[in-house]
C-alpha cells in the first residue's frame, strides 16, 4: 500500500528526495554513439538486431507508408488525433513572436531577429507502449515555428513495422522523414549524421535512461530541449476530494515506468486514507498493474500537511512535472504556484486531458527541474540573432566612451578600435 507521510514527523529527506535511474549507462552510451560515428547506418542496422530483435531491410520508413497510414488506423481513433492536432496547434500559435528593432535619435539601430532552426529531431519512444501523442506534441511546434525539416526517430519490434497510429500522427503533425532507429544509437544518428539520416540542429523527445544519457553527452554538438527523467504526478487537495477520481490521477502516472513517482499532499488524514484505500481497489484491475504497483510501492507517496498553504509549499519544493490543484476554487492559489511543468485546475482536470487532447504541451520538465526550465514549446524551435548599426555621427559620440570601458579591461586593442574611428572623424 501507498506510504502515507505526516510533514514535520519525517526528515525532509524523505518527502524531498528525488527519483533518480539507479544504473549508470553513461559508458555503455559513450560506445554506441562513438560507434554510430564510426559505422553509420551499418552501426543502426546491428543494433536493431542486438537490442530490438528485428533485423531491417531499410532504415526510412516510405513515404506513401506514411501517407497512406490514415486508412490502417481506426476511424475513430483517427477522428481523436485530427481533434488533438487541432488543439495543440491553436495553443502552440499564440507562442509566435516577431523581433524587433529600435530606432534611436542619434541614427543607431538595434534589432534581434526571430529564426527557425534548418532542421530539427524528434524521439518517439516504442517501448512497453507507442505514442502518438509526443509524435503531435513534439512536431506541431516544430512546425508552426517553420523549421525547415523534421526528421522522426522511433524504434520498432517484430515485423520491423513502425505503428500506423505513429505514423498517421506523424503525417498530421507535418514530419518531414522517419527512420526506425531508437535508444542511444538514434540520438547518436541524429547528432552527428549517418549515410541515410542527417544530421540535426537540436533534438527533442523523451525517452529511456539510455536516450536521456545520450542526449547529456551529445549536448553541445547539437541542442536538445532537457533532460527527461521517469514521469510525476503531484495532486494537491483538501477535504472536498474525490478519493476515486484522485486514486484513478496518480494511478495514471504510475502505469507509466515503475520509476514514475505519484504523490498526493492534503491536509486532510481522512482523504489521504481514502486514497490509499482505494488505490488498492483500482490497482488490482489495472492491464499494467505490475508496472503501476511498482513504482506506487516504491516511489509514491501521500502526504499529510497541517495547511493548505504548507501543501502549495511542498508542491512548489517538489516542482512537479505534472500538478494538479483538486479544489473547487483552484483558481485562488495559482497564483502561489512558482514550479510546475504544467498546472491542472480544478477536479475536472485530470492530467490525462493535458497528456493528450488539451493543447499545452506535454513534454515537460521532471526531477524537480520545472525550478529554472520549462515546457517544450515553439521557442524550442527557434533561435535568436541581434544586430546593430551606427551611423558615423552616432558612433563618434559613444567612441570615447568604448574605450573607456575597454581600457578598464585591460584590452587595448578593443579601444583602439573605436578611437583610430573618432580620431578620422576629428
Amino acid at each position: 500500500m501507498i506510504k502515507i507521510i505526516r510533514y514535520g514527523e519525517v526528515p525532509e529527506q524523505e518527502i524531498f528526495a528525488r527519483v533518480s535511474e539507479a544504473r549508470d549507462v553513461s559508458a555503455t552510451v559513450a560506445e554506441i554513439i562513438s560507434t554510430v560515428r564510426r559505422d553509420g547506418d551499418d552501426a543502426l542496422y546491428a543494433y536493431a538486431e542486438k537490442f530490438d530483435g528485428v533485423k531491417l531491410e531499410a532504415l526510412e520508413v516510405p513515404r506513401e507508408e506514411i501517407d497512406g497510414a490514415a486508412e490502417r488506423v481506426d476511424a475513430a481513433f483517427y477522428a481523436v488525433l485530427e481533434k488533438a492536432a487541432r488543439n495543440i496547434r491553436e495553443f502552440h500559435s499564440r507562442q509566435l513572436h516577431d523581433g524587433f528593432e529600435l530606432r534611436r535619435e542619434d541614427g543607431a539601430i538595434l534589432g534581434q531577429r526571430v529564426m527557425p532552426l534548418d532542421r530539427v529531431g524528434i524521439y518517439v519512444p516504442g517501448g512497453t507502449a507507442a505514442y502518438p501523442s509526443t509524435v503531435l506534441m513534439d512536431c506541431i511546434p516544430a512546425k508552426l515555428a517553420g523549421c525547415g525539416e523534421i526528421i522522426m526517430v522511433t524504434p520498432v519490434k517484430g515485423e520491423g513495422k513502425v505503428a500506423p497510429e505513429i505514423l498517421a500522427a506523424a503525417k498530421l503533425a507535418g514530419v518531414d522523414r522517419i527512420f526506425k532507429t531508437g535508444g542511444a544509437q538514434a540520438v547518436a544518428a541524429l547528432a552527428y549524421g549517418t549515410q541515410s539520416i542527417p544530421l540535426v540542429d537540436k533534438i527533442v523527445g523523451p525517452g529511456n535512461a539510455f536516450v536521456a544519457e545520450a542526449k547529456r553527452q551529445v549536448f553541445g554538438q547539437v541542442a536538445i530541449d532537457m533532460i527527461a527523467g521517469p514521469s510525476e504526478i503531484l495532486v494537491v487537495a483538501d477535504k472536498t476530494g474525490n478519493p476515486r477520481w484522485i486514486a484513478a490521477d496518480l494511478l495514471s502516472q504510475a502505469e507509466h515506468d515503475r520509476l514514475a513517482s505519484a504523490v498526493l499532499v492534503t491536509d486532510s488524514e481522512a482523504l489521504a486514507q481514502k486514497v490509499a484505500e482505494e488505490i488498492e481497489v483500482q490497482l488490482a484491475r489495472l492491464p499494467r498493474a505490475e508496472i503501476a504497483r511498482a513504482s506506487i510501492d516504491t516511489y509514491g507517496k501521500i502526504i499529510v500537511s497541517d495547511t493548505l498553504d504548507a501543501a502549495i509549499e511542498i508542491a512548489n519544493e517538489l516542482a512537479p512535472e505534472h500538478l494538479e490543484l483538486h479544489l473547487d476554487d483552484p483558481f485562488a492559489l495559482l497564483p502561489k504556484i512558482r514550479h510546475a511543468g504544467s498546472v491542472f485546475l480544478g477536479k475536472h482536470c485530470p492530467e490525462a486531458l493535458g497528456d493528450y487532447l488539451a493543447g499545452p504541451n506535454h513534454t515537460l520538465p521532471t526531477m524537480g527541474t520545472a525550478h529554472f526550465s520549462s515546457p517544450l514549446s515553439v521557442d524550442d524551435f527557434v533561435k535568436k540573432s541581434q544586430y546593430l548599426y551606427y551611423s558615423e555621427e552616432a558612433f563618434a559620440t559613444v567612441a570615447q566612451d568604448i574605450a573607456c570601458f575597454a581600457e578598464k579591461e585591460g584590452l587595448s586593442a578593443h579601444a583602439r578600435s573605436a578611437l583610430v574611428r573618432w580620431e578620422d572623424k576629428t
